[in-house]
């Protein structure tokens, strides 16, 4: 019903004009989608045009079209990130972490670190971060929260306990997770977060939104019947979209 987490631009590989934006909106209307993020990266803020996506949504108006970005958090960046938000009136905005000190751990590229690196010294220190990006008050929402397994690499410690800190730095803001996808995709194959934490998170009463990360249009709302179907069977009852950093309900009924 609602997939707040897309990237018009996708990396960087396309432009933010009338026939991509209506190519997403299409596909969104295709899958019978109530509301929609667009959610580029902000490393590429300067080929975003919100304005025009806006006044694209005008031919559009069964869908909710929501302007959002997806931040990418270092803890020195703080400030950076504040400036960009105070530009534009979004309606969310996603923190996520895709490095830390220095390395870029999701890429192929770096695959082969997570063999060689210990398993449960970079977990830890990635759940510090996501802490970090939670407490920061910057975020409507915490992105693909155990982004870390992407390659597949497990720790021998559980994951409740290295998530333990970041999950209630979530639960103390009032933040919203997210069930993305796109790890089907990926080496490890499964959603984001995996099933453990979605239901810790369900325990601790933390809102879910949904997301497909798609990276171009026809992967828009992927897989997020099943990921819908899930909650619903660990007892959630609703989903959360945003209109001004106002949460929306959606129920899963």
């Amino acid at each position: 019903m609602l997939d707040l987490h897309v990237h018009l631009l996708g990396h960087n590989d396309r432009e933010a004009n009338r026939e991509n934006i209506r190519a997403f909106l299409d596909e969104a209307t295709r899958r019978g989608l109530k509301e929609i993020g667009f959610a580029d990266h902000d490393y590429y803020w300067n080929q975003m045009n919100f304005p025009l996506i806006l006044e694209v949504a005008e031919d559009y108006p069964n869908i909710a079209v929501r302007i959002g970005f997806e931040a990418e958090y270092r803890p020195h960046e703080e400030e950076r990130i504040k400036n960009l938000i105070n530009q534009f009136p979004f309606d969310f905005v996603i923190g996520s972490v895709h490095e830390f000190d220095g390395w870029i751990f999701d890429i192929p590229e770096e695959e082969h670190m997570h063999r060689k690196k210990d398993v449960d010294d970079f977990y830890a220190r990635y759940f510090e971060v996501v802490t970090l990006a939670a407490k920061s008050g910057l975020f409507t929402t915490i992105g693909h929260l155990d982004l870390i397994k992407v390659f597949g690499a497990r720790p021998g410690k559980d994951i409740l306990t290295l998530a333990d800190e970041a999950l209630t730095a979530v639960a103390e803001q009032g933040l919203i997770l997210e069930v993305n996808t796109n790890g089907r995709y990926k080496p490890v194959q499964e959603f984001y977060p995996e099933r453990r934490l979605i239901e810790e998170i369900q325990r601790r009463g933390i809102g879910f939104t949904l997301g497909s990360d798609a990276h171009c249009a026809e992967n828009v709302g992927r897989d997020l019947d099943e990921a819908s179907l899930l909650l619903r069977q660990i007892g959630v009852q609703s989903v959360v979209g945003f209109a001004k950093f106002d949460k929306v309900s959606y129920s899963l009924d």
